[in-house]
């Protein structure tokens, strides 16, 4: 270790220049690192969703689920399987063993379903396969309210689709609330008599058209021509002007006995901001992209359609996970400075300026170096990232300060500046390189965290061990090389004590030489006298004091076990956001859903401390909420430091709603880290339904005996009439 410090010593301009090098490589690499909320994890589930419109849940079982189970139950490191049933839909989730390979996974599933789809009805609609992946959820959502109407602001929400989705960065954008386009033709009864068309010519007219066929290649012997029937519509005058029925000379067309009327399907549920019916943009970005420049591009373009959008359009952000990382960038820089000034203020207080504008420059030196090595490694700049960095602040200093220290006490001995600082770094490095493992030995098993979690939080482990090796490098290499320029020779307290007695090595002149040295150095504080006098007498008795040691251990454990409150995976932190879910059970239309959801809203609407409430209805189930999820309310609290709590905003919106009769509301905060769902899942199987119906019915009551839970939810078929 002493060649290494010392080349670096005497080599000092390629030192430095390696140092340089490393603080700009750091800062390029600050720039470009992709900026994201979350780390992209891979999610070991794959869903496979199968829909057959108008089929009961129990025929969805058996012309959907049933022969689709036989072909995926075989697949390789399939972990879990499970399927479930709704009207008109049926959908198949695969859960994977943790560290799968979810392109072979992807693959395979894809291969048996399509071997499986010649055993399903041939009304079926074609089976989608589809990979979770949390890179793919929404990082922006824009609400678009306001009273216009429904076709103008679908169109409004379709155009700023088709240029946002024109961004390099953006993976796709979701429009919520859109309606699906639908052509109705309305015939006169009466005019299809006076014609002498009955309905069934004309629906085969149309049902026959829109189509090209290809007939071939014609040989005549002095040539060879292509062949084609062409009957594509491509305007509305296409349609009105195709012929129904010829008689003579005379042509009826199609639009002398009907016309189109455009217009959407059916609604299956609404969407309003605020009041204000809406559609919402879910914008998604690209894997490892930089969410801050992401959102600010599409922000952009957003300026430039500003002067295009109508006036009675509200433009509402509703989720912007920007903010987040941008409020974490900001509090890492925080820490950061408050870590060097921290330092400052303490090496400054011992040791001077000097020392201590060296140990505080390996702050930032150890910081960059270690973004550096978090981006050559390919990981994005996420909220693990950031909080691995905020936590090892405190960490990057220890060696620095050590080794200045006693480089400075073997200046003040009237060594040279290389020796001293050779000498310094190479009696400190093994202690320090030592005390650098033993942190190090802790986060290196985190590495090898299994399931999901465990790819969630990789990155913690993983940016401490680079920053920690970088400040290693700081305190062993770079700030020797840095001390052996900045430092002067200072004169030495005990020279001519040391030189009148360099022949004598009695202890009495050892004494002698300690007793000076104490002279010139002696105890400048009150504080550092008292400590030194009570660690005198703690060495006297060794036994006694690891004995208190080990009984203060046990009394804190003890302690903590007994008066603990609790154990959290991810701490309760005051959230952006949080959710009602409402809940009904019965046959509700579109209308009826919605009809609730109002009533709902209207009791929470107008609280101040909310900057924006986005409500949504369902018609059809949502089997990621429940089947029994009529709509959900989503708020946007204002800045913490401007509301109660959360959990008080939650308590006062559940005392307004206490009154409304038939339904159930289950409120949830925004969820931190990776989504666990319930702390308590039961599963209940049973070859006859209506068992297992009794025995969900016999668990609810007995958790509702015994007290403690919340928000029991269950997933059984919803009553009704068939």
């Amino acid at each position: 270790m002493r060649q290494l410090i010392n080349a670096a010593l005497t080599h000092t301009r390629t030192t430095l220049l390696l140092l340089v090098g490393l603080l700009l490589a750091g800062i390029a690499a600050w720039q470009t690192i992709p900026k994201e909320a979350n780390p992209d994890v891979t999610i070991p589930i794959v869903y496979v969703s199968l829909s057959l419109e108008g089929v009961s849940p129990e025929d969805g079982e058996r012309l959907l689920i049933r022969p689709m189970e036989q072909e995926l139950r075989g697949i390789e490191g399939l972990r879990k399987f499970t399927a479930q049933s709704s009207e008109g839909h049926a959908a198949v989730t695969l859960e994977f063993d943790p560290g799968f390979n979810p392109n072979t996974a992807l693959s395979d599933v894809r291969e048996r379903v399509d071997i499986a789809r010649s055993s399903l009805p041939a009304e079926a609609e074609e089976p989608r396969v589809m990979e979770v992946n949390v890179s793919e959820f929404p990082v922006l959502t824009i609400g678009l309210s306001g009273q216009l109407d429904t076709r103008e602001r679908i169109t409004i929400a379709r155009r700023l689709k088709e240029e946002i989705e024109g961004i390099a960065n953006v993976l796709e954008v979701d429009i919520a609330g859109e309606r699906e386009d639908l052509l109705e033709i309305v015939v006169d009864p009466l005019v299809l008599e006076s014609y002498g068309v009955d309905f069934d010519t004309l629906f085969n007219q149309i049902s026959r058209n829109n189509r090209l066929v290809a007939a071939g290649s014609l040989d005549t012997g002095a040539g060879r021509l292509a062949l084609k029937v062409p009957g594509i519509i491509e305007s509305l005058d296409d349609v009105m002007q195709m012929p129904v029925k010829v008689e003579g000379d005379q042509v009826v067309t199609f639009g002398d006995v009907a016309w189109i009327h455009p217009t959407y399907r059916e609604a299956e549920g609404f969407a309003r901001i605020d009041g204000e019916p809406a559609v919402v943009l879910e914008i998604s970005k690209r894997a490892g992209a930089n969410i801050i420049a992401t959102i600010d591009a599409v922000r952009e373009r957003f300026a430039q359609a500003g002067d295009l959008l109508p006036e009675q359009l509200s433009v509402t952000t509703i989720l912007d996970e920007s903010v987040t990382v941008q409020n974490m960038l900001s509090e890492l820089l925080n820490n950061v400075l408050t870590a060097v000034v921290l330092v400052l203020i303490v090496v400054v207080a011992v040791m001077g300026w000097r020392m201590a504008l060296l140990v505080g420059l390996t702050i930032p030196g150890a910081f960059l170096t270690g973004i550096l090595l978090v981006w050559a490694f390919g990981f994005t700049l996420n909220v693990v990232v950031l909080f691995a960095l905020i936590l090892v602040a405190g960490m990057l200093v220890d060696g620095a300060i050590v080794v200045s220290e006693l480089a400075d006490r073997h200046l003040h001995d009237g060594q040279s500046p290389h020796q001293a600082w050779l000498n310094a770094a190479t009696r400190m490095s093994w202690p320090v390189i030592a005390s650098t493992a033993t942190t190090l030995a802790v986060f290196v098993p985190l590495l090898f965290w299994p399931g999901m979690v465990g790819q969630f939080m990789k990155y913690l482990p993983a940016t401490v061990i680079l920053c920690l090796l970088a400040s290693l490098a700081m305190a062993l290499i770079f700030l020797p090389t840095l001390g052996r320029l900045v430092t002067r020779p200072a004169k030495a307290v005990s020279a001519k004590l040391v030189s009148d007695d360099s022949a004598s090595d009695t202890p009495a002149s050892n004494e002698e030489a300690a007793t000076s040295e104490g002279t010139a150095k002696p105890e400048s504080t009150a504080l550092g006298r008292h400590y030194r006098s009570l660690l005198a007498r703690l060495l006297q008795h060794p036994s006694w004091v690891l004995l208190f040691a080990l009984l203060l251990i046990a009394l804190l454990y003890t302690g903590y076990a007994r008066f603990n409150h609790g154990v959290d995976f991810f701490p309760n932190v005051e959230p952006d956001s949080a959710q009602v879910l409402v809940r009904a059970r019965g046959d509700f239309s579109a209308l009826e859903a919605d009809a609730i959801l109002q009533r709902v809203e209207n009791r929470l609407s107008g609280m101040s401390e909310v900057e924006a409430l986005y409500a949504r209805s369902f018609a059809a189930p949502d089997q990621q909420m429940g089947s029994d999820v009529v709509g959900v309310l989503q708020f946007q609290f204002v800045d913490w430091y401007q509301r109660r709590p959360a959990q008080a905003i939650l308590d006062d919106m559940a005392e307004r709603t206490r009154d409304i009769p038939g339904i159930t509301l289950e409120f949830q905060e925004q969820e931190m880290g990776p989504g666990g769902g319930k702390p308590i899942v039961l599963e209940i199987s049973a070859t006859d339904p209506d068992v297992a119906d009794a025995g969900v019915n016999q668990l609810v009551g007995l958790m509702r005996e015994l007290g403690g839970f919340t928000d029991i939810q269950d997933n059984r078929s919803l009553p009704g009439v068939e």
